[in-house]
């Protein structure tokens, strides 16, 4: 099973806050790449096309032309939820669509969030 690192942008089956229904979207990884669970899943961040959605420190904007939305491979300007994140298995995964080259935006929102 292909395990992803953090920063790795995905199509995934994300939950909705209803725990009961999903909707297929980018997100991201943020579980560090060292933890060795055992177990065949990953954190990830949501990621929206919501623009509505920017202008809290727990988010943060990645513009689709900038060096890091086309890296990252989203086909528009989208916003990551570090507020919304969920564990999902591996096999919910569809595929790799990029990767952000620097995450250090992403900790610091990540660190609002978490209160760390």
């Amino acid at each position: 099973m292909t395990k992803y690192k953090k920063g790795t942008v995905v199509l995934a089956l994300f939950p909705k806050s209803d725990l009961v229904t999903a909707k297929r979207r980018p997100a991201l990884v943020v579980q560090a790449d060292t933890p060795n669970t055992g177990l065949d899943q990953v954190i990830i961040a949501m990621i929206t096309s919501n623009l509505a959605r920017e202008g809290h420190p727990s988010r943060v904007r990645i513009n689709k032309d900038s060096d890091s939305g086309k890296q990252a491979g989203l086909l528009t300007d989208s916003v990551i939820m570090t507020d919304n994140v969920a564990t999902v298995r591996l096999v919910e995964i569809d595929k790799a669509l990029g990767a952000l080259p620097d995450t250090s935006s992403v900790d610091k929102a990540l660190k609002i969030t978490f209160g760390l």
